[in-house]
């Protein structure tokens, strides 16, 4: 069994159907999964241990997914797809502010609910099974792209979520180059990528703003109309 496939998947979603469907597709899968169907449930079973991945719906009774997942976001980088209502292009919008990594809209096709959790679960891991020093400086910050964390100039942690993190990841690696939508969706997204997401723009947002609480100020992306985005800072190899 694969280290994906050793995954605890947290399913919070008021739907029994939907809820026993999820559950049964992934446990076919191999992996470990835990289901509620209310915000307190779900905060009652975190407070016992941390899951690996978390498939939250928005609509909730009591309080809603959106309100989970900035809970969730304000002090963790656990992974969250988000379930959105297809009727509600906005919900999917406001759930990727929130900090959500990924979106996928009701009715889904169960395949790529497995594709959409084995890619975020891949981006999570992937430092935890990546050799070799891969740590690097930016403007006072140094980020481990094999441990995933972001440390600022006085050594707080910076919380990203995987989404943020694979993004910044990409720049860091081709610093100070134009990088078009198309090739950072692919990078990020791979085949799921469609040419009309604005993932990347939202995520890109939120970069700035998380960058710019530790530092303000700082020039860190910079849109080129028409062409894409540029990493600004010099970025620098730090010794192991």
């Amino acid at each position: 069994m694969s280290a994906l496939n050793d995954a605890l998947i947290l399913v919070i979603e008021d739907d029994e159907e939907i809820r026993r469907l999820i559950k049964d597709l992934l446990e076919r899968e191999g992996f470990g999964v835990e289901t509620v169907d209310t915000g307190e449930a779900a905060t009652a079973r975190l407070a016992r241990n941390r899951p690996d991945l978390v498939i939250l719906d928005l609509m909730l009774p009591g309080e809603d997914g959106l309100s989970i997942c900035r809970r969730l976001r304000s002090g963790d980088n656990l992974p969250i797809l988000m379930l959105t209502a297809k009727s509600d292009p906005i919900d999917r919008v406001v759930g990727l502010e929130m900090g959500a990594d990924d979106y996928l809209t009701k009715p889904f096709n169960p395949r790529e609910l497995l594709a959409r959790v084995r890619a975020i679960l891949r981006r999570s891991k992937g430092g935890q099974e990546a050799n070799g020093n891969r740590r690097f400086g930016f403007e006072g910050f140094i980020i481990d792209l094999d441990a995933r964390t972001l440390v600022g100039e006085a050594g707080e942690a910076i919380f990203l979520t995987s989404a943020e993190f694979d993004l910044l990841c990409c720049f860091i690696l081709r610093p100070r180059r134009v990088l078009s939508r198309d090739q950072l969706l692919d990078w990020t997204r791979g085949r799921m990528a469609d040419p009309l997401d604005r993932t990347i723009d939202m995520s890109i947002s939120r970069l700035r703003k998380k960058i710019e609480v530790v530092s303000p100020g700082i020039n860190l992306i910079s849109t080129i109309r028409n062409n894409g985005y540029l990493f600004v800072p010099a970025v620098k190899q730090l010794s192991a």
